[in-house]
């Protein structure tokens, strides 16, 4: 018995479907996203998530982001993703959730696609998560950035360091709130 590619008709189905395949598949090819890894601000202020992209293609209306975000659980579990917000092609998709405290601050033209996120909550804490589909380079990791939501600090007259409702809006580097939080004993106020 024949196998059956050897059937003149399977042969022409074959052919045709590798020639369709060639011509009208394009080779894609991996985009690069960046985040900061950590971001540590203050309760009640405006932290912004940075997020850059490398493409081997020139932007166009088909560039999107997608930000989710993923809270942290206590038992180091991650819960499903949020959707935070969808930017294409000059259009916003933003849930309910966080349709008055998120902002595309990004230039798409310059590869960023920022954001920043007013005002953080506690609740804001977990992984956010930054992906860019530039087609044809639609494949690549998310960028990935660790927010941590620390309560607003200042320092007392005795410098000793204290927590306090202030109502600025300064996000704090993480090695300058490291550098307090470990210098002082904490009071709480």
């Amino acid at each position: 018995m024949e196998p059956k590619w050897s059937n003149p008709i399977c042969k022409l189905r074959l052919l045709m479907l590798c020639f369709v395949l060639v011509t009208v598949t394009k080779p894609t090819s991996a985009i690069e996203i960046h985040t900061d890894p950590e971001v540590i601000v203050q309760n009640g202020t405006t932290g912004t998530l940075r997020c850059t992209f490398k493409s081997s293609e020139v932007v166009s209306n088909s560039t999107s982001v997608i930000w989710t975000y993923h809270r942290f659980q206590s038992d180091n579990w991650f819960t499903l993703p949020y959707l935070v917000l969808l930017f294409s092609n000059e259009n916003e998709i933003i849930p309910d959730d966080y349709k008055d405290r998120v902002k595309f601050i990004g230039d798409m033209n310059k590869n960023d696609v920022s954001i920043q996120l007013s005002p953080i909550q506690f609740s804001d804490n977990g992984t956010f998560f930054c992906d860019v589909k530039n087609p044809p380079d639609v494949t690549g990791t998310p960028g990935r950035t660790m927010l941590k939501v620390v309560p607003k600090v200042a320092m007392n007259t005795t410098d000793k360091l204290i927590y306090t409702n202030l109502t600025d809006t300064d996000q704090l580097p993480a090695k300058e709130l490291d550098s307090r939080v470990d210098s002082a004993s904490p009071v709480l106020g």
